[in-house]
């Protein structure tokens, strides 16, 4: 549960919200990063856009489930 929460959150943080990436973030320099390595544009499914994905919209329905599954699972053995 604090993983659904919480890498949202820190994505958020790191300037990836549902208003675009924010100017001046890490997200930002991130951004610009790519864009120079792929000469102007930011290639779809890279980093920078996957995270910004999540900023924008959260996690899909089957990441959720993918999290809680794994995560659960995790949690169990270390108990």
């Amino acid at each position: 549960g604090v993983a659904l929460v919480g890498v949202p959150l820190c994505i958020g943080a790191l300037g990836f919200t549902s208003a675009g990436i924010a100017a001046g973030s890490i997200a930002a320099k991130m951004m610009s990063a790519a864009a120079i390595a792929n000469g102007g544009g930011v290639a779809a499914g890279s980093t920078v856009a996957v995270l910004q994905s999540v900023g924008a919209a959260g996690f899909s329905l089957g990441t959720k489930i993918g999290l809680t599954s794994a995560l659960s699972t995790l949690g169990g053995a270390c108990g």
